[in-house]
């Protein structure tokens, strides 16, 4: 079933966002014919992005949601099939593809079958998720060479401004899921949204189900703890120390790492040319969406957000990312992308101090130094790519 509440604000002003997935799924299906796995967080726009681009196609299409499927999963799929062959379509679309049993081997009974077949090779496939814990097990289970992934971030400054008018300081409060855009001015309303209607499905039905996770409560304390420290270096013993419950170190990483791969959060490792170095350094934590700052104790964050935006921005590009530090010198991200090394300082406020830059650049003589604040943002997010190789 398709969101409405998103769909409406798709057409606020009459206007419609047309966000970089939709592009790339257009471009990869005009030169091959493998299967289109579109995933991401919840409630940013995959389903809508999708349902615009079949029309924009005018060209007949089956889309399915498998949301709410009671009925035996093998033969719904199976069924929709058949309907999709009769009506002759170019695109056969499942929604919320995760949520069916064994559905990358449907999938794959049905792709091979039709790939044999000359009347129903030309129809293409399109599957979306939201997550990716179960996403990623049945494409490696089996759809090897059969599919190519397309991953819908959270939405940026620049995204939003394009549906409702935004300061960016507002954005660093209330950014990343549009469907909650309709609630930020009534702050209880939109904190519960944001907590009832994505945090707790994702963690309660995208992670818990599918993960082993022997104490739900200590988990999702891992979450909360993260919010406190956005951009941020910090220890794994230091966070263990900050749980209700006994842990260890091992576990606290397992649980990061599912939150990482549900689109929630990132952690940067050290960069250094010893790779024994990055392996022992302490973490950096990128929350991927700007309103995770609701959940935080912390004080004034706001900077700190900023910088996580930027961290955010660059993970969208196929490069490596890092952070830098050596003693009391340190540089905010070390980017590897097209075989360069860019040095990234963020600034929000007052600029400052380069002296970690300038120590990162002694020692890494080849690394490209690169600055981010309030006056070059937009331009940054417009096109990052450009911006990286333009220094």
């Amino acid at each position: 079933m398709i969101d409405v509440s998103i769909i409406s604000l798709y057409y606020i002003n009459m206007k419609i966002i047309k966000l970089p997935f939709v592009k790339t799924l257009k471009s990869n299906l005009s030169i091959g014919n493998l299967i289109q796995v579109i995933q991401g967080p919840r409630q940013v726009g995959k389903t809508t992005g999708v349902i615009h681009f079949l029309k924009s196609q005018k060209k007949p299409y089956h889309y399915i949601s498998a949301d709410g499927v009671l009925e035996n999963e093998f033969s719904w799929i199976l069924s929709e099939w058949q309907k999709a062959c009769d009506k002759k379509v170019t695109y056969f679309v499942i929604d919320e593809i995760q949520k069916i049993r064994n559905w990358s081997e449907i999938i794959k009974k049905i792709w091979d079958e039709k790939s044999r077949s000359s009347k129903y090779k030309t129809i293409r496939f399109i599957l979306l998720g939201s997550s990716s814990l179960k996403i990623q097990k049945g494409l490696t289970e089996s759809l090897t060479g059969r599919y190519q992934v397309i991953n819908v971030p959270h939405w940026n400054f620049l995204e939003t401004k394009k549906l409702i008018p935004i300061s960016l300081e507002k954005f660093l409060e209330v950014g990343g899921y549009p469907g909650s855009y309709q609630f930020i001015k009534k702050k209880e309303v939109f904190e519960n949204f944001i907590k009832r209607s994505i945090i707790e499905p994702v963690i309660n039905m995208d992670i818990l189900p599918f993960s082993h996770i022997q104490k739900p409560s200590l988990f999702k304390q891992v979450f909360n703890i993260l919010c406190n420290y956005p951009a941020q270096e910090i220890s794994y013993t230091k966070l263990l120390g900050q749980l209700q419950s006994k842990g260890n170190t091992d576990l606290i990483k397992t649980y990061i790492s599912f939150y990482e791969k549900a689109f929630l959060f990132k952690s940067l490792e050290k960069f250094s040319s010893k790779a024994i170095k990055i392996k022992s350094s302490s973490p950096k934590f990128i929350p991927l969406c700007p309103c995770f700052s609701l959940f935080s104790h912390q004080g004034n964050i706001t900077s700190r957000v900023f910088e996580a935006t930027v961290g955010a921005q660059l993970l969208r590009l196929p490069g490596e990312l890092y952070y830098w530090r050596d003693r009391n010198k340190e540089v905010d991200f070390i980017f590897y992308f097209k075989n360069k090394i860019y040095g990234i300082e963020v600034k929000f406020g007052k600029r400052k101090i380069v002296s970690g830059m300038e120590a990162f650049l002694n020692k890494f003589k080849k690394a490209h130094p690169v600055f981010i604040d309030r006056n070059n943002y937009e331009k940054f997010l417009s096109n990052t790519e450009n911006f990286l190789l333009d220094r």
